[in-house]
């Protein structure tokens, strides 16, 4: 960079940096800023000298963006470049382009290239070791036609930004070699499966009937135990009848026998520190985007293939919707893995992140820099990778990363997007409030559910109520506590929306996300390794199965971290995401040694699936349904009134026995029980009175009425 350089900072302001400010200040003549392609000058005026030697300069006119412009000030001759002015609204009124179809536009016989640089004097095509200047367009885009069919073929750019010049990929890229070496040009009709369309998608009918599954690609089958050939990849989540050794299913197999209705793969999406041409030499959850339209080379058999990872990742989602589960994809667009290295701030410096009043770089995520959903080409970016997933990939939702980090107007912006699909789209994410710029009543945060109604939250109220408090590992909740916080119960079991039953977390039913655990923080089991280091192992995992049990029977949409359904570990890891495949790989021999926890967990699923009083719409159908039962505290238990059913479920969190009153005398069925020494199967409770065991969760239903 210049050692004098001016900076447009807003429409009316330049600050002038020089090293000698003395050389500025001798001079009688007032500087002018000159535009040499016009033969223009333009008239300023200077404002005031600063105590740091800069000088802030007024603009009597508005500027050109993406010109070569020069301040003349008595001998000095300075750069003019763009800094600030990029994050005003004047800037995004004049120069953004929300309409244009933006990276490769392939056809048989041409592809249009469309790169947006507003503050760029040049922008250069590197293509088949050539480069070809691009046509600049007023809003600051930059297009070049070229004849010929360019599939498979590499690309870059080399851009003269603030009179620099930088070599980048393209920020649309659909395709990459190994490494995000560079861009690759692909014909979309290539790249799909025989058979792969939205037509296949599973067509659940309410969103409120989903049961939810993380998964990372990697960790899923990547253990030799999982009977998978293409252990790690999109294909091995494509190989159906799969088992261990003794015949147990895993997979995606088992994910079907488990009954969930989504799997939400942690972010497919290229990422960074893992080498895709030698992967197993590292880890890595993917949440370190690099591009974000491209699907992630170390989960391929080929990496260096463009095309073939393309097809193989269709494939996993092509098989998953052959057995009926739809697929959410993790997105992370709150940041990028290295802001400096990303070729958003290359092609545009200071527009695509969020910066303090004071020009400092906002950092709300934690991770370096916030992404500036709210900017009109950031939120196009967004909107555009949303709408070219559900086109080109046919996934079936979204989780947002930190998106309390992103705007309302982004979010809803999604949802309009989403609903013009066939199928109703998943939408969910973490709506904590950050500390990132963006303005507090701009956030898409769960306190503003009522203006994201398209939009489902995870419940950190309803995991830290039956847990502990997160980010204390010592502390307990109510089924690891004795009970503590039954006073939440009702809350929790409704929904978390009724005023009755305490503050609402949400607005309406369907916007909850009920959990106790996920990839973040420790498993549940580890957790309780910490927090209830006292009890024995019998004792942890029905203080465990009483956590997933609650998750699965109360109202909102359960989500279950996958393995949690056999006590999953990670050794005490409590942030595993760059850690090693033996920390993080689903260990499928304690599927095996599990089992009847994961036949406890399947009927519980099926229960939900087979009687829509689980899962009901709406805050005025719970009210109707579901009523709190008298319990001896701190026994908690609820009934549930179907049309033609009706449930009672009790949760006992102690050691000890109690005696209850069943809601009327009846002939109750037994149809889920955590104490397997029970047989369950045909076991029937008759009459008014029932007893609960130590740590025992069941579930009734009523056969008849005794007269």
């Amino acid at each position: 960079m210049e050692t004098h350089v001016a900076w447009i900072d807003d429409v009316h302001v330049l600050t002038v940096i020089v090293n000698d400010i003395s050389i500025l200040l001798h001079t009688e003549e007032p500087p002018v800023i000159y535009w040499a392609a016009k033969e223009k000058y333009f008239s300023t005026k200077v404002e005031k000298v600063n105590a740091d030697s800069t000088v802030r300069i007024i603009l009597l006119e508005e500027l050109p963006i993406g010109e070569s412009l020069v301040l003349l000030w008595g001998t000095a001759k300075v750069p003019v470049y763009p800094r600030a002015i990029v994050r005003t609204d004047w800037f995004d009124q004049h120069y953004a382009d929300l309409t244009t179809k933006l990276g490769t536009d392939y056809e048989h016989s041409a592809t249009t290239f469309s790169i947006w640089a507003p503050t760029a004097t040049s922008v250069k095509l590197n293509l088949d070791n050539r480069d070809f200047l691009l046509n600049r367009h007023k809003s600051g885009l930059w297009q070049l036609k070229m004849d010929g069919d360019w599939h498979g073929f590499a690309y870059d750019y080399k851009v003269i930004v603030n009179g620099q010049t930088t070599r980048l990929n393209d920020p649309y890229a659909k395709a990459m070699l190994a490494n995000s070496e560079k861009s690759v040009i692909i014909d979309p009709a290539r790249t799909d499966p025989p058979n792969f369309n939205k037509r296949n998608r599973p067509k659940l009918q309410n969103l409120q009937d989903a049961i939810i599954y993380e998964l990372h690609v990697r960790d899923a089958t990547n253990q030799e135990e999982s009977g998978v050939v293409n252990r790690g990849k999109y294909l091995g989540l494509t190989e159906t009848a799969t088992t261990t050794k003794n015949g147990f299913s895993t997979a995606l197999t088992y994910m079907k026998e488990l009954g969930c209705t989504h799997v939400q793969l942690l972010p497919i999406n290229d990422f960074a520190r893992v080498d895709e041409t030698s992967p197993n030499d590292d880890y890595n959850w993917g949440y370190d985007p690099l591009y974000f339209q491209v699907p992630e080379g170390s989960y391929s058999l080929t990496p260096n293939d463009p095309v073939a990872r393309i097809i193989e990742c269709k494939k996993m989602i092509k098989a998953f919707h052959q057995e009926e589960i739809a697929v959410i994809l993790d997105v992370v667009y709150n940041h990028v893995f290295i802001m400096e290295e990303s070729p958003f701030e290359k092609l545009v410096p200071g527009y695509y992140f969020r910066y303090h009043s004071d020009g400092s770089l906002s950092n709300g995520t934690g991770v370096g820099n916030d992404f500036a959903t709210e900017r009109a080409m950031a939120r196009k970016f967004i909107l555009d990778t949303i709408d070219f997933w559900l086109n080109d990939y046919h996934v079936d939702g979204f989780r947002f990363d930190l998106m309390g980090a992103i705007d309302i107007e982004t979010m809803n912006q999604i949802h309009e997007r989403c609903k013009e699909e066939s199928v109703p789209i998943m939408l969910l994410g973490e709506g904590w409030d950050l500390p990132t710029a963006l303005a507090s009543e701009k956030k898409a945060t769960s306190m503003h559910s009522n203006q994201l109604t398209g939009l489902k939250f995870f419940n950190d109220y309803f995991r830290d109520s039956l847990k502990g408090q997160l980010f204390n590992k010592h502390d307990t909740g109510y089924v690891n506590g004795q009970g503590r916080f039954i006073e939440r119960l009702p809350h929790l079991v409704s929904g978390t929306t009724l005023e009755e039953f305490g503050a609402p977390f949400v607005s309406e039913v369907n916007q909850t996300i009920n959990y106790v655990e996920c990839h973040d923080n420790y498993t549940l089991w580890d957790r309780l390794l910490l927090s209830n280091d006292q009890d024995s192992d019998l004792t942890r995992k029905k203080m465990h199965q009483l956590a997933s049990g609650i998750t699965l029977l109360s109202q909102g949409i359960p989500f279950i971290h996958a393995g949690q359904e056999w006590f999953r570990t990670k050794q005490g890891d409590e942030n595993s995401y760059i850690s090693s495949d033996w920390i993080n790989q689903l260990d499928w021999r304690k599927r095996e040694v599990e089992n009847d926890y994961v036949e406890f967990i399947k009927t519980l699923i099926a229960l939900r699936k087979k009687y829509d009083v689980f899962r009901l719409t709406s805050n005025q159908d719970i009210r109707r349904r579901l009523y709190i039962l008298d319990t001896p505290a701190p026994v908690f238990g609820f009934t549930l009134l179907g049309d033609n059913e009706d449930f009672a479920i009790y949760i006992n969190p102690t050691k000890k026995s109690y005696e209850l009153r069943l809601p009327s005398s009846a002939i109750w069925r037994v149809m889920a029980n955590n104490n397997f020494d029970k047989n369950t199967a045909q076991q029937e409770v008759k009459g008014e009175f029932t007893s609960v065991d130590a740590y025992e969760l069941v579930v009734l239903k009523k056969s008849r009425e005794i007269e």
